[in-house]
């Protein structure tokens, strides 16, 4: 009897997280995919009507505008944070003295929550209380920096914010990676004359293919959830200029009482979700079997 319990204690214990999560997670998923099927608006509707509201989703001017702020947001914030990530990991990687102080400067964003990031870059885009009105205050009364008001740019101070904050945590990742790097293979080529963008470019970054695609897998993650940093930086706006699918998603559900449309977004941005992370998912575990 005895025996029997020790086996059984490690499924006892994750019975109650595993049961959580089937419920709590995959029931809402399962919820959220069958309300998207349905006319739903301020209150949740069971009679399946077919694809309905992914029709209007489509039709709808200002999904389209969430759409490509998603492509332009992400492509910015991802690339961006990774090259800016590689050159401060890059020169971490000399040793300095000041490594230390200097790694925390950088990662101390990180530890900082979206609506205070948001928030900060908001009053520091501000044009009436930040950079343009220092820059004012030191006699260029001329300069203008309205980014934050332009329905056109205002989507790039979003980008600005994300970068800020993301930068820090991809260079720590990226320097994890270089000195993970066999200093064997680095030493012989010092040895041989190689010069050290030679070495970096032909042997240190091709090693780190892992470590780029867990990098691009967790920002492209962060681009698609955004949510908090819109909502505090631009609240959406203005207008609906700065949109994202997880800001439409809120609006249909708790400004607008459209639940269908906000249940058939969220499907939506899941898919997006799952077409990046499955085939890394594949990736790994195929590695593994080999």
């Amino acid at each position: 009897m005895m025996e029997w319990m020790e086996k059984q204690m490690p499924k006892l214990v994750l019975a109650p997280s595993f049961a959580a999560s089937l419920i709590f997670v995959y029931g809402f998923i399962g919820w959220t995919a069958w309300v998207s099927l349905t006319k739903s608006k301020l209150l949740p509707r069971y009679d399946i009507v077919g694809p309905i509201q992914y029709q209007r989703l489509f039709d709808s001017p200002r999904w389209d505008v969430a759409l490509s702020n998603l492509f332009v947001f992400g492509f910015l914030f991802i690339v961006i944070s990774m090259l800016l990530g590689l050159v401060l990991a890059i020169l971490l990687d000399q040793k300095i003295r000041t490594e230390g102080i200097i790694r925390t400067i950088y990662l101390y964003p990180m530890a900082l929550s979206l609506i205070v990031t948001g928030t900060a870059w908001k009053w520091i885009l501000n044009p009436g209380l930040g950079f343009e009105a220092m820059v004012q205050s030191w006699g260029w009364d001329s300069f203008t920096f309205g980014w934050l008001v332009d329905p056109d740019m205002a989507i790039y101070t979003v980008v600005i914010a994300g970068v800020w904050q993301a930068s820090g945590f991809v260079m720590a990742l990226f320097l994890a990676g270089l000195r993970s790097v066999d200093q064997e293979i680095i030493k012989a080529a010092q040895v041989d004359g190689i010069p050290a963008w030679r070495i970096y470019s032909s042997i240190i970054l091709p090693s780190m293919a892992a470590v780029f695609l867990s990098a691009f897998i967790v920002l492209a993650h962060l681009a698609i959830k955004s949510f908090d940093l819109v909502i505090a930086l631009t609240g959406g706006g203005p207008g609906y200029a700065t949109d994202l699918p997880a800001t439409y998603m809120y609006t249909m559900a708790f400004s607008r009482g459209d639940i269908g449309q906000a249940a058939s977004s969220a499907m939506v941005m899941m898919m997006v979700v799952f077409a990046i992370v499955v085939p890394y998912l594949y990736s790994e575990l195929r590695a593994r079997n080999d």
